[in-house]
């Protein structure tokens, strides 16, 4: 900056340029006071500025060039090198982007990770903006600010110092095109001007109209200048959001110019009538003169007032959450039109002394030592844009990344992580991936096993090794290898699940130890599986009998028996199981021995019926008889009855003849055997109550007196029989 002798410290040069005006200002601070030794203020001789953007450089850089020569001579020949300067916000960009970081461990949180933090927030702004966008036009972060931090998931005011798992930040970050911030660079460089510190007009305007110590309040900034009305809404001690409207005091004087058909610069003068005045004369573009007076000028623009003041209103309250804030600040020219804070405050619902012009009210801690220069609305923006470069020193600056020249917005707090993120590396790129995570679900759970961490990205700067957040300066020469990634999450069955106990069934009288398996997506698995992500697994306690026989390697021409019940391929088989089986041959035996039983059985129970019948039609022989009694006591029985009585006795005789009655012992227990003149063993089942129809083991084992026996040998009196499932 300048210095002069009779200055105290370094001069400050900023420079508002505006849509009508370009405003240039010299000072410097003193204390808690700021002093203003030169200004200087030239409008625009055409429309070389259009809703605060730059649309003819050349234009803009002879204006600023005779801006800084006015200035230079007041300060007595002092050249003047480096200017702050302010962007409008007509093509703004914002976003709340939130950045988070988790540690390892609990950590202590200091200024370098919550630096990183921020810049985390201000990408994510950045990649939510583009995406909202969708535009390939490429956007330069002119600004951000935090709006809340978190710690451990709870919001608190300040991380320094505070030990933490996980740490969060919401970030409200501004973004411009690029090419509106070059063009405003080319402007400048016109005269010869380095770009020392750039700003938003809306945050320029707020270090000025809105004291840090009002910021917890709810309140509204607006700077109605001639291209724009730039808005910014503050609350709990940080500003909230950032919002422009393309609409100012040029769309008044456009409007002067439609309706009194006169030239842009005598609108302008029309517009500008004192309300106090009585009229104003003026010619039109036919030369004609006129004379009209204040009323009848805003009687003209009261739709258009009423227009603007709506949509100033909604984008407040759009920003605010959807609410009105509790008070609104109004600098800049346009906010001076009569009725424009009634109706703002009207259309806010809010009493009109709430909402006001901030002018010489709010510069009390300005010195202005220049003639002929007043404390005014107009001053708000243009001495904040040079406060600001107290508070935040910015300059663009130039470093090399990889070989490449990379151009950066400094804000004397650089690091290395700025410039890898101009240079277009991602996060991933710069901090270490860890490999991806292994997913599956065991026994109805849901599990995960994290992949291991990469390396962290190796940073050389001027050929020396250095951190992600060391500081760098203006041609730097900063080498990055990109981080690498880590190996993905990996097992096999046995690391998750415990294999270590096998299952023991009983086999035919025979322990086996078989070993665990698990079912993966329903096939069968060893605990040699390796997992794949999002695998179903379940450990199984049991084996099938199908998995059985495969294991003990037996084909199966067997029945097979669980616990004594047939079993299935399917039947599941648990821990201590019985597990039996008998060839097919004999249980075909056994089968046929069972169809021989019921047909004996059937047999017999023919014989009981026909027995019964006989006895029933004896019985009815007998009552006939009785009822003939007496007509026949000396004739004797008829011939009819006479055969029947000889068959009926003929039948009982032959179903009594030489039967011979057997005392037998079964399994311990005395059997009597009646009815017939010989027995056989498989007669016993009509007196010993004996399963036949469920087997019970491998093979029926049948005896007479120790001696084994066939169905249908022979038995005698006292003999001992032995029968039982083996």
């Amino acid at each position: 900056m300048a210095t002069l002798t009779k200055y105290p410290e370094p001069l400050v040069f900023g420079l508002d340029i505006g849509t009508r005006s370009i405003v240039g200002t010299v000072g410097y601070r003193e204390g808690s006071q700021f002093n203003i030794v030169a200004q200087c203020v030239k409008f625009h001789d055409t429309r070389a500025m259009l809703d605060g953007q730059i649309h003819d450089i050349n234009k803009v850089g002879e204006e600023i060039i005779y801006v800084k020569e006015n200035l230079e001579k007041q300060l007595s020949g002092r050249k003047l090198n480096e200017v702050c300067i302010a962007a409008a916000g007509r093509v703004l960009k914002t976003a709340v982007g939130t950045g988070h970081y988790e540690f390892q461990d609990n950590t202590v949180v200091n200024q370098e990770y919550i630096h990183s933090l921020e810049m985390l927030g201000v990408e994510k702004a950045h990649e939510l903006m583009t995406r909202e966008n969708d535009t390939d036009v490429k956007f330069f972060c002119v600004g951000y600010t935090v709006i809340k931090y978190y710690l451990n998931g709870y919001e608190i005011g300040n991380l320094d110092g505070h030990k933490a798992y996980h740490i969060g930040a919401d970030v409200l970050a501004t973004f411009l095109p690029e090419e509106v911030v070059d063009g405003l660079n080319a402007a400048v460089s016109m005269a010869d001007l380095e770009i020392c510190n750039m700003t938003l007009e809306p945050i320029a305007a707020i270090e000025v109209a809105i004291p840090e110590s009002h910021r917890m309040l709810n309140i509204a900034l607006v700077d109605v200048g001639a291209g724009t009305s730039d808005i910014c809404v503050t609350k709990d001690e940080s500003i909230i959001g950032y919002g422009m409207l393309p609409k100012a005091g040029d769309k008044f004087t456009e409007r002067i110019v439609k309706e009194y058909l006169v030239d842009f610069a005598t609108a302008e003068k029309i517009k500008m009538i004192a309300p106090q005045k009585k009229s104003l004369s003026y010619k039109d573009i036919m030369g004609i003169s006129h004379k009209i007076t204040p009323k009848e000028v805003y009687d003209k623009v009261d739709d258009l007032l009423e227009e603007i003041t709506k949509e100033i209103a909604d984008k407040i309250i759009e920003l605010n959450g959807g609410k009105p804030v509790s008070a609104v600040f109004v600098v800049g020219g346009g906010g001076k039109l009569p009725g424009f804070t009634e109706k703002l405050a009207n259309h806010l619902s809010l009493p009109k002394e709430r909402v006001a012009l901030r002018g010489e009210e709010v510069l009390g801690f300005v010195n202005i030592f220049v003639d002929g220069v007043k404390k005014d609305p107009l001053l708000v923006t243009p001495i904040g844009i040079c406060l600001n470069f107290y508070d935040q020193k910015n300059r663009f600056i130039f470093v090399r990344v990889n070989n490449e020249r990379v151009k950066l917005y400094d804000n004397d707090k650089l690091t290395v992580f700025d410039a890898a993120l101009a240079f277009g590396l991602s996060n991933e790129a710069i901090f270490p991936k860890r490999g991806d995570d292994l997913n599956y679900i065991l026994n109805g759970k849901k599990k995960f096993i994290r992949g291991s961490s990469g390396e962290a990205a190796v940073i050389k700067l001027n050929g020396r090794e250095v951190g992600m957040n060391h500081l760098v300066q203006s041609g730097d020469e900063i080498q990055i290898t990109e981080s690498t990634k880590g190996e993905n999450a990996k097992a096999v069955l046995g690391e998750v699940a415990d294999f270590s106990s096998s299952l023991t069934f009983v086999v035919n009288d025979i322990s086996v130890q078989c070993p665990r398996y698990a079912s993966v997506n329903g096939r069968l698995e060893s605990e040699y599986y390796e997992i794949n992500d999002e695998d179903e697994i379940i450990l199984l306690n049991y084996y099938t009998l199908s998995q059985l026989m495969q294991f003990m390697d037996i084909e199966t021409p067997h029945e097979v028996f669980v616990n004594g019940a047939r079993a299935g391929a399917d039947t599941k088989i648990y821990e201590n199981f019985n597990v039996a089986w008998i060839d097919k041959e004999d249980a075909y035996r056994a089968e046929r021995f069972v169809e021989e039983q019921k047909t004996v059985e059937k047999k017999e129970l023919e014989e009981l019926e026909e027995v019964k019948e006989i006895k029933k039609i004896r019985s009815e022989i007998n009552d006939e008889s009785n009822f003939l009694k007496d007509d026949q006591e000396d004739i004797g029985e008829t011939s009819e009855e006479n055969l029947v009585n000889q068959w009926i006795e003929s039948t009982e005789t032959n179903q009594v003849k030489d039967n011979v009655d057997i005392e037998v012992i079964v399994n311990g227990t005395s059997v009597t055997l009646t009815g017939k003149k010989n027995y056989v063993f498989v007669d016993i089942f009509d007196k010993y109550d004996f399963d036949r129809k469920n087997i019970k083991g491998t093979r029926l084992i049948q005896k007479i007196d120790g001696e084994q026996a066939q169905h249908f040998s022979p038995i005698h009196n006292g003999a001992v029989i032995e029968l039982y499932w083996e």
